[in-house]
């Protein structure tokens, strides 16, 4: 693919779009890679969550708890296992949650770009709608499988601070019981509001960095040039998202944590009951509580997800498809 930067044509490298794919060795591939980067980066979503949850002191006004001192104390208390907990279940999640999503992802990339580019469109225009439009939907397909294991994975996540909840497979059943499918989905709509233009942001960044980043190194066809590349771009829109969206995450956060029937009743109303809650604490700065680990997290998630991703499509190209 090219595209004109002032006077400069810029040549970037050669995508694998979505009827190039095995799809089987694609979803088979890509559920173990991203199982293994999902384990790697738990740590940081457990502190992170513990952060957006944490209630301040009624006797004091003492300052903010920092993400290290949440995972010191979680260490302290729990010990290494306390950082990974709702792991189990959070990886029952990620291979259909992420079949569902790399699915939308790239079929909608591929239809937008061609639709796009049918219509007139530049090809860095066609790329950037197609990005965003690609990002959306695949945010919205996974939603569906990921807000009941979310709300489960988070519960576990604050389990000693909120009392213990048993397994992942007990609370399962017990919300279900308890609040129905209704309980399972607390939360959903806020999900789809934070996650779906998040992927719209990550994805046109990332397009848009790519781009940038080509621009001032030049056409390379070096195999670590395209890594590193690639890389960058993924750190950077990783980190618009973060902050983009983190007020909307520690609102979906507390509603799928809170439990509505009993323990935390100031957030049984719902969103606006949530939120004023969130904002008597601390006013905005409260919505960005949890901030530097959410932020560290995507970006190097971001990092490690699209250089894994990347790698992932061409090893999963179908027999002279695609040439590396």
């Amino acid at each position: 693919m090219s595209f004109t930067e002032g006077r400069e044509e810029i040549h970037l490298p050669a995508e694998v779009n979505w009827e190039m794919l095995d799809k089987s060795r694609f979803f088979f591939l890509g559920a173990a890679l991203f199982s293994g980067v999902t384990a790697a980066l738990y740590p940081a979503v457990v502190v992170k969550t513990r952060l957006q949850v944490a209630m301040p002191s009624p006797a004091a006004v003492p300052a903010p708890p920092s993400a290290v001192r949440i995972a010191t104390a979680i260490l302290r208390r729990e010990g290494f296992r306390g950082l990974y907990r709702g792991l189990s279940t959070s990886l029952a999640g990620t291979v259909p949650a992420r079949a569902l999503y790399m699915a939308a992802l790239e079929s909608t990339k591929s239809a937008v770009g061609t639709a796009s580019v049918r219509l007139g469109a530049s090809d860095s225009a066609a790329a950037a709608a197609a990005s965003a439009a690609a990002g959306v939907t695949a945010a919205i397909a996974a939603q569906v499988v990921w807000t009941p294991v979310d709300v489960v994975s988070q519960r576990l996540m604050v389990a000693d601070s909120c009392g213990g909840v048993g397994s992942g497979a007990a609370l399962f059943k017990s919300i279900l019981l308890s609040d129905g499918l209704r309980g399972l989905y607390r939360g959903f709509g806020v999900s789809i509001l934070t996650y779906a233009p998040s992927n719209a942001v990550w994805w046109l960044s990332y397009a848009m960095a790519q781009r940038a980043i080509w621009g001032m190194v030049g056409s390379r066809n070096d195999g670590r040039w395209i890594v590193a590349v690639q890389g960058m771009s993924a750190a950077a829109a990783g980190g618009a998202a973060a902050v983009v969206t983190m007020p909307l995450d520690t609102i979906k956060t507390r509603l799928q944590v809170m439990d509505g029937g009993g323990g935390g009743g100031e957030m049984r109303g719902g969103i606006g009951r949530t939120v004023a809650g969130i904002l008597k604490e601390g006013g905005w700065k409260a919505c960005y509580r949890g901030l530097g680990p959410r932020w560290a997290s995507m970006s190097l998630s971001a990092m490690t997800m699209i250089t894994t991703y990347e790698f992932l499509k061409r090893v999963s190209a179908k027999e002279g498809a695609f040439t590396a």
